[in-house]
């Protein structure tokens, strides 16, 4: 399930995701920075001003337990597009969230939202992206060879893509 960010979600996240090196450094895009608690530089902190994000926190629907962060980013009400971004807790991954989540933000981004077009770019290695994606019916448009540089190497991304005319929504919802 997603919900609006709850202030009391940005000190896990930023704990569970922010601070972990690795796994900040190949989501991001970004080389990692410390981040003080309770910084509202955090990545995490939601400026509900900031039209072309829309961010999320990943809910268990069993109980409300956050599980993780999503986000629709650089959402382009002009060309009806954004792209799609979600990180799990570690406790949270190989549970299949990844695959739902994905299907959540399509419904989002093609029904509330109205866009024609989402996109997800990810590290070649990221398997468990890659395979929530295409579960959801994205398409590999292509590869961008070493253009993310994730530390100390450049790493190949795939870039795939699904037209709202393509997407077959989950039939129970």
């Amino acid at each position: 399930m997603l919900r609006a960010r709850h202030e009391g979600d940005i000190p896990i996240l930023q704990a569970e995701l922010g601070d972990d090196v690795v796994t900040s450094s190949r989501a991001n895009g970004q080389p990692w920075r410390p981040i003080t608690p309770g910084s509202k530089d955090s990545q995490f902190v939601v400026d509900d001003k900031e039209q072309e994000l829309a961010k999320f926190s990943v809910v268990e629907s069993d109980g409300g337990m956050l599980v993780g962060s999503a986000l629709l980013w650089g959402i382009d009400n002009h060309n009806r597009s954004a792209h799609i971004g979600l990180g799990l807790l570690p406790s949270a991954r190989g549970k299949g969230y990844g695959t739902d989540v994905v299907a959540v933000l399509c419904h989002y981004g093609f029904v509330v939202r109205g866009l024609q077009r989402l996109q997800i770019e990810t590290l070649s290695d990221n398997v468990a992206m890659l395979r929530s994606a295409e579960h959801n019916g994205f398409v590999r448009e292509g590869v961008l060879r070493s253009s993310a540089w994730v530390m100390g190497e450049f790493l190949d991304e795939v870039l795939l893509g699904l037209l709202v005319q393509d997407w077959k929504p989950d039939p129970k919802g």
